[in-house]
């Protein structure tokens, strides 16, 4: 049941395309259903949606593609419900630009430039705003041992100024990265790939730990907790009023948590004999997914989820809604997106190029989601979807 997909990185796209393949994406069995693996070999052919906006038209706008003097751009995160905060210069460019964008009047306003540093590999990470400020990281050059530099600028424009350093430690033995950049108020949180939250002053400073998420990531602040490759956010910790809630999950299932839901699938690992070089002659485990499915915490409320070619249901924005690719009765791939509250799909009329490949929608797990069709830029706002 598992979909063999090419994954390719798009800088400055929409986030990423995949080979469509033909794998069924028809909801699977119940919670209590014999956990049989269905067989595959002939997907049935699915129901395409109406398009999205004809099922949520409060939630989309169009917008062009490119900038008014023709410039290419890279949604990064809504600043309000009417400005969208853009980048410019991603691709092939030297000098990177931030700008904000008025969804209602179409003007788009330069905020400032994103000063480029010796060295770096990077120009602007994890971009994150919040009171009325837009905060960034970059690597700077320090040798084997990196440092890390996060800088923050006003929303209404200005020159941008570094915030404080971060040590990254040795490059070639522990790589890694920040993670997770959010604005509180006065303060920037972050935390490390590896683990570990800290808090630093935008007005600059001295790193300080959070207490009691020494090893932690922020899933949305102030909820921490320990994200794993099969398994991400099981317990949760409230770094500002200590409460904690742990989820519940059987032993085989592969979770990944929400501070309110959680999405998974049922597996079962079996033993299998690869065939091909360099491995051949030696057993390998297969990995059969059983069913997929969405559930509160405290594991309530328990619904099939459809299967996807994708990423597994753990790609779910605003704990709600959840990319999928459908299959047309022409044999044509369909990028959908599905809502688990009320059940239910919109197409979001992607369709593969002539290579086979299918744009997937830039998002993260908030409100905003984004790709072009043709000359226009499609921007949704989920959080507008009742």
């Amino acid at each position: 049941m598992l979909a063999a997909v090419a994954v390719v990185v798009v800088i400055g796209g929409a986030g990423t395309v995949v080979k469509t393949v033909r794998t069924s994406t028809v909801p699977q069995p119940a919670a209590n259903a014999t956990d049989k693996p269905t067989d595959m070999a002939k997907p049935p052919t699915d129901v395409i949606p109406p398009s999205i906006e004809k099922v949520w038209p409060q939630a989309v706008r169009k917008i062009p593609a490119k900038l008014p003097d023709g410039r290419d751009y890279y949604p990064e995160l809504l600043l309000d419900d009417r400005t969208l905060l853009v980048v410019t210069g991603i691709t092939g460019g030297k000098r990177r630009f931030l700008w904000s964008y008025d969804l209602h009047s179409g003007k788009p306003t330069r905020i400032a430039e994103i000063p480029p540093t010796k060295g770096s590999v990077s120009f602007a990470d994890d971009i994150a705003a919040g009171g009325g400020n837009i905060v960034w990281w970059a690597f700077k050059e320090a040798g084997k041992n990196r440092v890390a530099q996060i800088w923050t600028v006003p929303v209404r424009g200005g020159t941008p100024r570094p915030v404080s350093d971060v040590p990254m430690g040795n490059a070639t033995k522990h790589p890694g990265q920040i993670t997770d950049l959010t604005v509180v108020g006065k303060n920037v949180i972050f935390a490390y790939e590896k683990g570990g939250v800290y808090r630093v002053p935008l007005s600059g400073g001295r790193l300080q730990p959070v207490k009691g998420a020494e090893r932690q990531r922020i899933l949305r602040w102030p909820w921490v907790g320990t994200h794993r490759v099969k398994n991400g956010f099981l317990e949760l910790f409230n770094a500002e009023t200590g409460e904690r809630r742990d989820a519940v999950v059987a032993a085989d299932e592969e979770v990944r948590c929400g501070v309110i839901r959680c999405t998974g699938m049922k597996v079962r690992y079996e033993k299998a004999t690869c065939t091909v070089k360099p491995c051949a002659d030696k057993v390998k485990e297969k990995r059969v997914v059983l069913r997929s499915f969405v559930r509160n915490r405290d594991g309530s409320g328990e619904r099939p989820l459809p299967y996807t070619d994708l990423y597994g249901p753990t790609d779910l924005a605003l704990e709600r809604f959840f990319k999928q690719i459908l299959h047309g009765p022409r044999g044509e791939s369909v990028m959908a997106l599905y809502d688990v509250e009320t059940g239910r799909t919109a197409d979001l009329g992607l369709r593969p190029d002539a290579k086979g490949f299918i744009s997937v929608p830039q998002s993260r797990l908030d409100a905003l989601m984004t790709y072009p069709i043709g000359d226009k830029m499609y921007v949704l706002d989920l959080s507008k979807i009742e």
